[in-house]
């Protein structure tokens, strides 16, 4: 800015603030948090359930009656299938299982959000319907892997990033054989749509779609 030398050295130093806006704002955005989650939950996973026990499979894309939905995490064993619905989510947390809609508090700001117990029943059923295992066979978790803390009694399947596995690990009863583990696993892959950005985009669009009618 020649002929303004003070204008200069204050603005200066503060265009280096605009990109690291856009970087904190990107990373903040409900997206990219809702996908660190999911890869927490992988990681653990990985780490604590044996691989050759418990077969993952993460962001399951699959058609079901009211379009498609899509499944963060399924962990395929004898003690039957996971079905896991990831939150990274801070603040308060009240709900219970049979409100439509929970509520996040952070600094006296509520905001609702829907009950991820309905959400991931959903998942349940599209994967009851995929695989054809009755659903008796399939245990629904919810896991928060925020900085978050619930204000009110939540069901054992609501779990966090640190218990969620001792929760999985807590079911002992073979269910499944071998070969019933091994068709499961087919079908899940053939039915689930390609992993990818199209996929991806196609299945955001659908539930803006729903939310704008």
């Amino acid at each position: 800015m020649e002929g303004f030398p003070l204008a200069e050295s204050i603005l200066k130093p503060l265009i280096w603030l605009v990109p690291i806006a856009l970087v904190l704002g990107f990373l903040r955005s409900p997206l990219v948090k809702g996908w660190f989650g999911e890869k927490l939950v992988s990681k653990k996973a990985s780490l604590r359930l044996p691989q050759d026990e418990y077969f993952a499979y993460d962001n399951v894309t699959v058609q079901d009656a009211k379009g498609t939905t899509q499944i963060d995490h399924i962990f395929v064993s004898r003690f039957g299938l996971f079905i896991v619905e990831t939150k990274n989510m801070g603040g308060w947390i009240f709900g219970n299982a049979n409100q439509p809609q929970w509520t996040q508090v952070i600094y006296k700001q509520k905001n609702k959000f829907q009950n991820p117990i309905r959400q991931n029943y959903r998942h349940l059923k599209a994967i009851e319907s995929l695989t054809q295992t009755p659903i008796s066979k399939l245990h629904s978790v919810v896991v928060f892997t925020g900085d978050s803390t619930f204000k009110t009694d939540v069901p054992p399947s609501v779990c966090t990033l640190s218990s969620f596995v001792d929760y999985i690990r807590s079911f002992k009863l073979p269910m499944l054989t071998d070969n019933e583990i091994s068709e499961i696993r087919r079908k899940i892959e053939n039915g689930r749509l390609t992993p990818s950005y199209a996929t991806h985009s196609a299945h955001v669009r659908q539930l803006r779609d729903k939310k704008s009618r």
